[in-house]
């Protein structure tokens, strides 16, 4: 609920179960306060708050008032303050009103998350926070106090104890079987930017798309996977998978690219496919390289053909060596054809048999193909099994994706 939403219903519910009317509590009022404070009320209620701050000031001119009678004209003077647009002053009367000492319990509970509220939207951050930890340690521990109190840390620019109030809610959240809100998430990373915590913006990061699996978000993610010091060349591809199933659409060059090292890397199927996906989203086939473009899809339709002609002679020999890298490499193959079943049962042997270099690769691509297959449960399982090497983050955010809403 936006904050000011919120400060309306607290408003009519303190108007709701404060009223100003004599002899409605133990300690009667006298006349002269008790009429003029009758009179804001119904004036408020009309939303007439001049008016009704003139009446408040003829019941406060009948000094020196009781503890009972300065709770009610301040708390009436809160509310009609804040109904005239004054939200600094309307936080001075509710805190009043409460040194008072007459509202206890829930309405006295209710007027300090008001106060914390209404400095808040007086852009007066730091007293928002310490009403707002007030409202909190009193029971007031609702989901909009605490995001009230996160964000008046994160605009005070407090960054640590805004980094440790937003992490204290979206754990509470997460623990309650309850997914955190986007503002939440994304003020935690904005958070971790400013005091350049590089893994905890990238732990948001993966939070995000895990729950809001929006393009930007995973670029961002990726961009920061593939530039990470020591990545190596040979995943670059897989980025790329991971790109076109996440929904983020690499550009023109990028296509090229990923054709390329598909092609270098036996796999013509995929290369026809990446390009194939490049000319049908108008991404290629237009400007300066369009004809470059065009002269790559031919050969790559062309080497595809051959291959698919060649690919059951390339399984029975790969079925005949020691490593099992023959059988992975050709599984990928065929999953590059667009033949997961097939894929799936040659890459698992080939793990079986043993790959000599870069075994977590391997696994990787197993995931990629059950994913492929609609096997999904089992890709991520296949996926969270990588846990070393350099495939180790493609594959948790393969994972990652394969669990989130969008997948």
């Amino acid at each position: 609920m936006p904050f000011r939403l919120l400060y309306i219903a607290l408003a009519a519910s303190l108007l709701a179960t404060a009223p100003a009317r004599a002899g409605d509590q133990d300690e009667a009022l006298r006349p002269e306060v008790g009429k003029p404070l009758q009179a804001a009320e119904g004036l408020i209620k009309q939303q007439k708050f001049a008016d009704a701050l003139a009446q408040l000031r003829k019941a406060e001119a009948a000094a020196p008032l009781s503890p009972r009678e300065t709770a009610l004209l301040e708390q009436l003077r809160g509310i009609a303050a804040a109904g005239s647009g004054d939200n600094l002053a309307a936080a001075k009367a509710y805190e009043a009103a409460i040194a008072a000492g007459k509202p206890a319990g829930a309405e006295k509970l209710r007027l300090t998350q008001a106060v914390s509220v209404l400095y808040y939207q007086a852009k007066d951050y730091p007293d928002a926070i310490i009403w707002a930890k007030r409202s909190i340690a009193a029971g007031g521990n609702d989901e909009q106090t605490r995001t009230l109190l996160a964000q008046s840390y994160y605009l005070a620019e407090d960054w640590p104890n805004a980094a440790t109030a937003l992490k204290d809610q979206i754990g509470a959240t997460e623990r309650a079987g309850r997914t955190p809100s986007e503002t939440q998430l994304k003020l935690l990373a904005s958070v971790a930017v400013r005091q350049n915590d590089t893994a905890g913006y990238q732990a948001t990061l993966e939070k995000l798309v895990a729950a809001y699996p929006r393009p930007e978000y995973w670029a961002d993610l990726i961009q920061r996977v593939r530039t990470r010091p020591g990545f190596p060349h040979r995943l670059t591809l897989d980025v790329y998978r991971l790109s076109l199933a996440v929904g983020v659409l690499p550009s023109a060059s990028e296509v090229t690219e990923a054709a390329e090292l598909a092609l270098q890397a036996g796999l013509p199927g995929e290369g026809k496919t990446l390009l194939d996906r490049g000319f049908s989203a108008d991404l290629l086939g237009r400007g300066p390289e369009a004809d470059r473009q065009k002269r790559l899809l031919a050969l790559a339709a062309q080497k595809s053909a051959d291959d698919l002609r060649s690919l059951s002679d390339s399984e029975r020999e790969a079925a005949t060596a020691k490593d099992g890298t023959g059988l992975v490499n050709t599984g990928l193959d065929y999953l590059g054809h667009g033949q997961p079943q097939k894929a799936v049962p040659l890459i698992e042997q080939g793990l079986a048999r043993g790959v000599a270099k870069n075994p977590d690769d391997a696994r990787l691509h197993l995931g990629i193909a059950l994913y492929a297959a609609g096997q999904k449960d089992k890709s991520i399982q296949t996926f969270r099994s990588v846990q070393g090497g350099d495939a180790a983050d493609l594959a948790r955010l393969w994972a990652i994706h394969c669990g989130s809403r969008s997948s």
